[in-house]
């Protein structure tokens, strides 16, 4: 009782604390109320506290908070990259100190010696270390993530980390040869964790946790011939990291099972499951697939991020105009709006951006996913099941006479569940839904090689937009870049706009690892139905004149979009390029 009355407090400690800093940062304008409002709707989906979601949401960044608090508490900010600090300053305070207080020496002056701290309004540490080292310490303001890369820096790496724990397992000390596959083989009848589980055990939580460190959305564990492939998807981009050694596939296989839920004696079929893990404070929800190959089980875990549930419109990469004709569509009173694209171009992440705008008590929403990825408050889900028949169709059949304003529908799949799409959007309903094209009038051709009668696709369909993502310059490298011939003619970019503007490109650094690019947004193609594209649809036309047409009615292609982008500093020509390869000119 008395543990779980301390945890309480803890928490409770931990929010008062959120709320003082953001009502610093709302003071200095840093963040508005409806920033703070919006930050609050994504505490209640669980695993985030109220600064971490604006952080998340990136309303506000480390330095900013850092700065703020600084300025409070009449402290000098500083940015440790600036900095190399001597060797006696860092001899100063030993490895355990500085770790344990995540606290870095910056210099020394007389008889005072000047730390980095992260939190001004932890009094305690300052006066911890200066009884501990018996020296005056004046405290200046850093942000922690500077903070943890300059304890490695200076004080080497943590013992916690998958290098160290895979150097340890080559070197002999945790040896998991013969016992880790008996631990592994007494599993498929008796799911308990034993002591030579326990280096298996840390390992998957180390290689989860690095994964989040790095901000990868997959994990992919392959078994090849003569080794175990260990990749994280960052910023689209696949990684390969430290990999543990063949001998531990099964073992590794067999925790990601068990603690998906899988069976782990069934080795021949596919098979899905979640995880559900506490990394760095917070509640992370992984979806798990495994696949059986000629090498053993391939393993790819997808981490399901809640902060994208809440982005608004401009959020996700729109412009102000793309802004306004996107809310016009999704507050119609009816109609079908797709949105297309190939997997992970973040279809979905835009479908529940658009809900969460129009998400009011006044609506009844209502979708039917495969699988139901996140839990979005005040909308009713409904999970596919094919074991028990429940398909899209069966599910929109009895959807319908739950009398629901608006319906998402996961993806459009066969005659059935378009045919009952269209019904829909007919009767009365706005349909949210996917397919998968190159092109956003390319949809159009779809549907109707799908069997719906063309003069259905003209009268439900309101606009169909075509996304893929791109990913962003970094921040912290950014610096002006003079386009090559082949990339200003491919782009068909007027050498005349360059005199207006400046185009950057990310130099690498370490916020980045050296790539030059930090994060992603959307590019978009909006195809929007008016009265001429209903009779060219209805008349059947190809795709590729729906496309002229929509052009010359203002429609901007995705390599437009992304041109727009490159304008506004957001992404590069080379990026861009490689992302609408198919796009013409």
């Amino acid at each position: 009782m008395q543990a779980v009355e301390s945890d309480y407090f803890l928490a409770k400690d931990m929010a008062a604390q959120d709320e003082y800093v953001v009502q610093i940062l709302h003071d200095v304008g840093l963040v508005t109320q409806d920033d703070i409002l919006k930050a609050r709707e994504l505490t209640k989906l669980g695993g985030v506290g109220l600064l971490a979601a604006l952080l998340k949401g990136g309303k506000i960044s480390d330095v900013d908070v850092s700065k703020a608090l600084a300025g409070q508490f009449g402290m000098d900010f500083i940015q440790l990259a600036e900095y190399r600090v001597p060797d006696e300053v860092i001899a100063m305070v030993p490895k355990s100190v500085a770790r344990r207080y995540k606290v870095v020496p910056v210099y020394k002056h007389d008889n005072t010696l000047t730390v980095a701290v992260s939190d001004p309004m932890d009094v305690d540490t300052v006066d911890s270390l200066r009884y501990i080292l018996k020296i005056n310490v004046e405290p200046v303001v850093a942000t922690l993530p500077e903070i943890e890369a300059s304890l490695s820096r200076y004080y080497g790496t943590t013992d916690d980390t998958v290098e160290n724990m895979l150097q340890d397992i080559t070197e002999g000390e945790i040896d998991l040869g013969a016992q880790g596959k008996t631990a592994a083989a007494t599993k498929i009848d008796d799911v308990t964790e034993t002591e030579a589980d326990a280096p298996i055990i840390k390992l998957v939580q180390l290689v989860i946790m690095q994964a989040y460190r790095d901000r990868a959305s997959d994990i992919h564990i392959e078994p090849l011939e003569k080794r175990l492939r260990v990749r994280y998807r960052i910023d689209g981009v696949l990684h390969e990291v430290d990999s543990p050694p063949k001998r531990l596939q099964p073992s590794i296989i067999s925790r990601l099972k068990i603690m998906s839920n899988m069976s782990i004696a069934e080795k021949r079929v596919p098979q899905d499951g979640r995880i559900q893990v506490p990394v760095m404070g917070r509640t992370l929800d992984l979806r798990v697939s495994a696949l059986p190959t000629n090498h053993g089980e391939s393993i790819v875990m997808r981490i399901l991020d809640k902060s994208s549930l809440l982005l608004g419109l401009g959020d996700l990469g729109f412009f102000s105009d793309q802004q306004e004709l996107i809310s016009k569509i999704i507050t119609s009173a009816d109609g079908i709006f797709l949105v297309t694209g190939p997997t992970g171009s973040g279809k979905t992440t835009t479908l529940y951006g658009c809900l969460n705008t129009i998400n009011k008590p006044d609506r009844k929403i209502i979708t039917v996913e495969d699988p139901v990825e996140y839990q979005l408050p005040g909308i009713n889900q409904v999970q596919v099941n094919a074991d028990i028949n429940l398909t899209f169709a069966a599910a929109l059949r009895s959807i319908l006479r739950q009398a629901p304003n608006i319906i998402m529908i996961g993806e459009i799949r066969d005659l059935e569940t378009a045919n009952i799409a269209v019904q829909s959007a007919l009767t009365g309903h706005l349909v949210f839904s996917t397919l998968h094209t190159n092109d956003a009038p390319s949809a159009v051709t779809r549907l109707i090689d799908i069997g719906v009668k063309p003069f259905l696709v003209a009268s439900a369909t309101r606009a169909i937009m075509a996304q893929r993502l791109i990913r962003r310059i970094c921040p912290k490298c950014k610096e002006p870049y003079k386009p090559t011939d082949y990339e200003m003619k491919t782009l068909n970019i007027d050498p005349a706009e360059l005199e207006k503007t400046t185009i950057f490109k990310g130099r690498g650094c370490t916020d980045c690892s050296r790539t030059g690019y930090r994060g992603r947004t959307g590019i978009y193609e909006i195809f929007f139905v008016d009265e001429e594209m209903r009779r060219l649809i209805y008349e059947r036309v190809p795709s590729n004149v729906l496309r002229t047409q929509a052009r010359e009615l203002g429609m901007r292609t995705l390599r437009e979009d992304g041109v727009r982008k490159i304008m506004a500093g957001v992404s590069t020509p080379e990026e861009v390029i490689s992302i609408t390869s198919s796009d013409e000119n």
